[in-house]
């Protein structure tokens, strides 16, 4: 890794003769037959796919991607992903099924792991990013001359399995330290603006601009951009100012100081380009700069149905379903050191710019095509060694980032708007959407006092099911030793988490006691059946779904994607949701299946399993906007940290909501023995909400 420390214009002349060199000898492989056929087959499949990146590599470095016409730009586009579109994704080396199929158990998995991470070439080329280009490159070069070596000296002619899985985990062990380099000064440094001058300097009424990214472009992305070019300015800086505003807010309510901070870290989907430009020059006025990167491409930043960073249409969700543990082929506990040791070096590579790095601004979408994953046998799956390596990795490395980046002083913002995908009402339901995004605050503040009241003078809270739900749960409470001037639960207005409507609070682990269950939902984009999660002490016990046929499987998925490889989780939030416009809209639309968890979360009372809401921040000391210090931050695991951070955070946070036609009753027990009602069958009946009952009226 030497090339690292070269002067910069000595390493781009190694990385341009490397580059060279690796293109030359890619050539060469459609011309050779010496694997065997299967084999060949599919080396020759790879070295074409190399070889159109690197002509997409010549078009944007010569300038002629900017010439191309729409019609041009569209069919490249269609031409790079087509291969994993769910029409030939059958037939697909990217399909580890498929691979394995053709290619035997061992080679088809670790061959369709390499094919996906040739897919990255992708963004390379279009961010012109020579090493990331060169490495990949090699990386199949150097696969492809083991099994020629195995063709030539092995009497069957069949590869080493161990030997191409040792090439792919030292790959992966080298190339760590300057992949984690590039991702956090992807985080932190506006410099690094590739998709910033794409938002900012593009004519937006040129749709082509969409394709200047590399990212897979549907008529979704299309469409929504066409939708906020017919808006108007004003309409445009509202949508901008309440997330940009929620933004400052959150700093301001988690009495963090937003004026040391120097960068916010942008996040969205393609299309809205013309909101995010007017996001971009709020921060700038309030001193933050924009970073943006794109969202997980290979195995060093790690692949998800779930996106995070700027991303386009995810051209096949199984494909990203089925690549999602990879690194199953080559974690061991010494890869983990290796990961951890090189998250470090690159965060005190960028130090000080990530002590000035306030957190994410990010714009989600909702209203896709729903999504069930098929479950098969051939994709990589982790251990359960591996998934104990994973979470004290994930443990480890949140420990870091909250060293450079102290959760004490950073914030956040989450917005969401619809995609034309969500149905032939697309047009109205944006504009609901818009205007449930910006309701008035103040009106639901007032409100919701009134249930803290009443919840603060509880000791649990009681939570039951109707019909076909059959929750039933006992939540704790942490006792107020001066109830004049503390609170256990956040009077949440429209900031960090946007639109209006919840209280929220981690409840006590000790003697949170039962089920809960709902009949559907979907959670990080999956849908979950009949989900139930038992909790014993505030921890969970056991669980389940029906969607599949076996418990096994069932099990199973629930523990890699809400449980996140952990044996338990703690219930890390409890809150009442009270924006019933945002509930009575979805019903009208038809659409509660689609709605994201942050919207969705504020219609009916939700459930968040694993850390708190004040994770990193405990100590910060917190009101409400009637002057009472929200003392509800931690609970019995969560204040372990000053003993063992490792012990204290699992680094996730999944919201699970009771719909209210799904609640029969959510009332307060005091210490008195006084049950106090604040729903019941799905109707507030607590005296001064009465306002949150109209939209159930049609009001």
């Amino acid at each position: 890794m030497e090339d690292l420390y070269m002067a910069e214009e000595d390493r781009h002349d190694l990385e341009q003769e490397r580059y060279v060199l690796a293109v030359e000898r890619i050539r060469e492989i459609p011309t050779e037959q010496a694997c065997g056929e299967k084999l060949q087959k599919y080396f020759h499949s790879m070295a074409a796919f190399v070889l159109s990146m690197d002509e997409v590599w010549k078009e944007v470095a010569d300038g002629r991607l900017r010439q191309m016409t729409l019609e041009e730009l569209q069919d490249l586009n269609r031409k790079l992903y087509e291969d994993i579109l769910p029409e030939h994704y059958e037939e697909s080396y990217a399909n580890p099924e498929y691979a394995v199929n053709c290619l035997g158990e061992s080679m088809g998995q670790m061959l369709s792991f390499l094919y996906a991470e040739l897919r990255s070439l992708i963004p390379a080329a279009f961010e012109q990013n020579r090493f990331a280009m060169v490495i990949r490159m090699e990386l199949l070069l150097e696969v492809y001359q083991a099994c020629l070596c195995a063709a030539q000296t092995d009497v069957d002619g069949t590869p080493d399995a161990e030997q191409i899985r040792q090439i792919l985990y030292w790959y992966v062990s080298d190339y760590y330290e300057p992949e984690s380099c590039e991702k956090i000064a992807q985080l932190v440094c506006p410099e690094r603006d590739f998709a910033l001058r794409i938002v900012m300097e593009s004519d937006l009424s040129d749709l082509r601009y969409l394709y200047y990214y590399g990212e897979y472009v549907t008529e979704n992305e299309l469409r929504t951009a066409q939708r906020l070019n017919q808006m108007s300015e004003e309409r445009i800086a509202l949508m901008a100012d309440t997330y940009t505003e929620g933004y400052r807010i959150g700093f301001q309510t988690g009495n963090k100081d937003i004026s040391i901070k120097k960068t916010v870290n942008v996040r969205y989907c393609l299309g809205f380009e013309r909101m995010i430009r007017r996001a971009v020059h709020n921060f700038d006025r309030i001193g933050l700069q924009s970073t943006i990167y794109r969202s997980g491409a290979n195995i060093f930043q790690g692949r998800s149905v779930n996106k995070n960073g700027y991303f386009g249409a995810n051209p096949n969700k199984q494909f990203d379903y089925d690549h999602r543990e990879d690194l199953a082929l080559v974690l061991d506990k010494l890869l983990v050191e290796r990961r951890l040791e090189c998250l470090r070096g690159a965060f005190e590579q960028y130090k000080e710019q990530a002590k000035v790095h306030g957190g994410p601004a990010v714009l989600e979408i909702f209203g896709e095509r729903p999504f069930v994953p098929k479950t098969g046998q051939a994709a990589c799956r982790l251990s359960e060694k591996q998934q104990k390596l994973s979470v004290e990795y994930a443990s480890k490395a949140g420990a870091i980032q909250n060293e450079y980046i102290p959760g004490e002083e950073r914030s956040f913002t989450i917005i969401a708007f619809p995609v034309p995908d969500i149905g032939e009402r697309y047009e109205e339901i944006f504009d609901d959407i818009v205007r449930i995004n910006t309701l008035d605050y103040e009106l639901y503040q007032g409100i919701q006092q009134k249930i803290i009241d009443v919840l603060d003078r509880g000791v649990t809270v009681i939570v039951k099911g109707c019909g076909a739900n059959r929750t039933d749960l006992k939540v704790s409470l942490h006792e107020l030793k001066e109830p004049e001037k503390e609170t256990n639960f956040e009077n949440c207005v429209a900031d960090v988490n946007i639109p209006v409507g919840e209280v929220f609070t981690s409840p006590v682990l000790a003697g949170t006691d039962g089920i809960l269950h709902v009949t559907r939902v979907f959670l990080n984009e999956l849908e979950y059946k009949n989900i139930w999660l038992k909790f014993a002490d505030g921890m969970i016990v056991d669980y389940g779904c029906a969607n599949f046929a076996s418990e096994e499987e069932n099990r199973k998925y629930i523990k890699d994607n809400v449980l996140f490889h952990h044996d338990t989780l703690p219930l890390g939030e409890f809150a009442i949701g009270t924006n019933t416009t945002a509930y009575v809209t979805a019903r009208k639309y038809g659409i509660e299946d689609k709605m994201p968890i942050l919207i969705a979360e504020k219609t009916g009372p939700h459930f968040a399993v694993g850390d708190t809401c004040y994770s990193h921040a405990e100590n910060v000391r917190v009101y409400n906007q009637d002057g009472k210090e929200i003392i509800a931050k931690d609970n019995e695991v969560s204040v372990l940290r000053d003993r063992d951070v490792s012990k204290a955070y699992f680094h996730c946070h999944t919201d699970i909501t009771i719909p209210y036609d799904e609640l029969g009753e959510l009332a307060v027990l005091t210490q008195e023995g006084e049950t106090i009602p604040i729903i019941r069958n799905g109707r507030f009946v607590l005296e001064g909400c009465e306002e949150l009952n109209r939209a159930f009226d049609g009001e």
